[in-house]
């Protein structure tokens, strides 16, 4: 008996690294904190559940382009599914929200997509809900830091104030000065960085908490997710369908499998077996068949895109894309 209680022990210790250290990218500086903690045994709020950023509601049913107007042909694919945590409708509405001037992204419709993200992973079983909890710590951090910035004494948002580090802030051509000023330090990403930059917050040498280094974090886990969604939205022309076991898998090694440990990596395939078969998809977004399903996430993919995208291209210009 004493056996496999330790055995089991071992076991949950495992699992509660594996959560810890998804997003960290690593094993060898955080192991001996789990281990420890075996031993020993915001103004930007979340919206309450399964309601659509009120801004872009409509945008959901009535697309502004062609592009979006051809996503949604088809069977109603954006309806709420009477029932479930998770709304793809909820997600989508967020992601369209964030979208700013050209290229840059609103931090709290953003976050707010990652708590939809977050609803997605826990319905995927207790293996992947112990990632999304690291995710929501991640998530917590950001809020954090907008709520203390809010607090403090504001500095104002110039890209031609000289702060030791080259702050890239265009936004194709929009004065972002003009329209940044007055609405917080953590408005949007952009903003973020400058305001870290200029305050000397972002550590390019060590590990910090700075927003930077955990929306880098986020915007890696982000590319996994998409890439999982849209090889589960594809619709093979010949032979059957892949399992979406395999799936994430694959799209874990094309995206985050380059931030892990060989550690990391192994436990995080162990995990990809358990994910559900792909009719439980059918059920989570309230669709009929594979059809449906490739309209529904073939909407959500393009969404997730132009978000990351956007990040990628703010981080990469103020040289962020390998913060430690």
């Amino acid at each position: 008996m004493g056996v496999k209680r330790k055995a089991a022990a071992a076991i949950l210790v495992l699992l509660l690294c594996l959560g810890s250290l998804w997003i960290q990218g690593g094993l060898d500086y955080h192991w001996d904190s789990c281990l420890k903690g075996y031993n020993q045994g915001n103004k930007i709020n979340r919206r309450p559940n399964n309601t659509p950023h009120p801004r872009l509601q409509d945008q959901l049913h009535h697309p502004s382009n062609s592009s979006e107007a051809d996503e949604t042909k088809g069977p109603p694919v954006l309806s709420l599914c009477p029932g479930q945590n998770f709304q793809v409708s909820v997600l989508v509405s967020h992601l369209l929200a964030a979208r700013a001037y050209t290229s840059d992204v609103l931090l709290q419709p953003y976050l707010s997509s990652w708590d939809e993200l977050i609803k997605f992973m826990e319905s995927l079983g207790s293996m992947v809900s112990l990632i999304s909890k690291e995710i929501e710590t991640k998530t917590s951090i950001i809020r954090q830091l907008a709520l203390q910035s809010e607090r403090g004494p504001e500095a104002e948002f110039d890209p031609d104030m000289q702060s030791g580090h080259s702050v890239n802030t265009n936004l194709g051509g929009e004065n972002v000065v003009g329209t940044l000023q007055g609405k917080g330090a953590y408005n949007s990403v952009r903003s973020m960085i400058w305001t870290e930059l200029n305050r000397g917050i972002v550590d390019f040498q060590r590990q910090t908490d700075s927003g930077c280094r955990t929306i880098l974090r986020l915007h890696r886990a982000l590319l996994w997710l998409k890439l999982f969604l849209q090889k589960l939205a594809e619709t093979p022309t010949a032979g059957r369908l892949r399992s979406p076991s395999d799936l994430c898998r694959e799209a874990y090694q094309s995206t985050l499998a380059h931030h892990h440990t060989w550690f990391v990596r192994r436990a995080a395939e162990l995990a990809f077996i358990a994910l559900p078969e792909r009719g439980f998809f059918f059920r989570l977004v309230c669709v009929q068949g594979q059809e449906e399903l490739s309209v529904v996430l073939t909407r959500v993919v393009n969404a997730i895109g132009e978000i990351y995208d956007r990040t990628q291209k703010a981080l990469e210009e103020n040289g962020m894309l390998d913060l430690p």
